[in-house]
């Protein structure tokens, strides 16, 4: 009956791919198998054949969803950082690291589908537009003053090895967890003053 039902309200799928998030959550992408995701999801074990070729095919429905809830997050702190006049790269990127931190198993699922030599077809849509986005805060901050002033896909790609960096770091567990937080604020605040010395004039 509960097979019956999902396929009556077409939600199959969305409760698939919650299901796999919850493993994933729980135990990593390794252990994601589309077995025990029909099970969580009360379905026949072919029942999300009908949806997702295989289980690569259900991973990256998986890391569309991943990326879909980290651009809210996003947004949510861009918002709480212009709302105080902040600026929204420096909150780009507190989120990032806050995010990984928080959510370590997705991160990973997320780097091994998107910092990788060929990006996902069925992801790049998405991820286009994340890069949209994310460089028109980056102008917006330059107009403000708030950013200096360069190519903004070129101050994105920086920003994002920064703190890309620092939340792998993070995760492997080379720095401290605890201290994240702290640890976010002050390399971004470094990054955003510039280390090198102005030449004389």
């Amino acid at each position: 009956m509960r097979e019956r039902e999902a396929y009556h309200h077409g939600a199959l799928p969305e409760a698939l791919v919650a299901a796999a998030v919850e493993v994933l959550d729980e135990q990593g992408q390794e252990k994601v198998s589309v077995r025990e995701v029909a099970r969580r999801a009360g379905v026949s074990p072919g029942a999300p054949f009908r949806h997702f070729a295989d289980r690569q095919a259900l991973l990256t429905a998986v890391a569309d969803h991943v990326l879909a809830d980290f651009v809210r997050w996003q947004e949510a702190e861009v918002g709480a950082a212009e709302a105080a006049g902040g600026s929204a790269m420096r909150a780009l990127g507190l989120g990032f690291v806050r995010y990984a931190v928080r959510h370590p198993r997705r991160f990973e699922l997320v780097r091994s589908r998107v910092f990788t030599a060929v990006r996902d077809p069925e992801l790049r849509e998405r991820l286009d537009g994340m890069d949209r986005v994310f460089a028109g805060l980056i102008v917006a901050d330059q107009r403000a003053g708030r950013l200096g002033p360069g190519d903004p896909g070129l101050v994105m790609l920086s920003g994002q090895a920064v703190v890309y960096g620092l939340a792998q770091m993070i995760v492997d567990g080379y720095l401290p967890a605890e201290n994240a937080e702290e640890l976010a604020v002050r390399v971004l605040d470094t990054f955003r003053q510039g280390i090198a010395n102005r030449p004389e004039e």
